[in-house]
């Protein structure tokens, strides 16, 4: 029961932190960051 109520509470503090995360704007600096690896690593950037 203690770890069905802890797994829980953890993916309800993932889902917020999520949320705060998209809601800030944080996904496109991401994905931005996300772009700049990839093309470095394929020689291109």
């Amino acid at each position: 029961m203690k770890k069905k109520i802890a797994a829980i509470l953890i993916m309800i503090l993932a889902l917020s932190l999520t949320i705060m995360g998209i809601y800030r704007g944080e996904v496109a600096v991401v994905l931005k960051k996300a772009i700049n690896i990839c093309t470095e690593c394929i020689g291109i950037g």
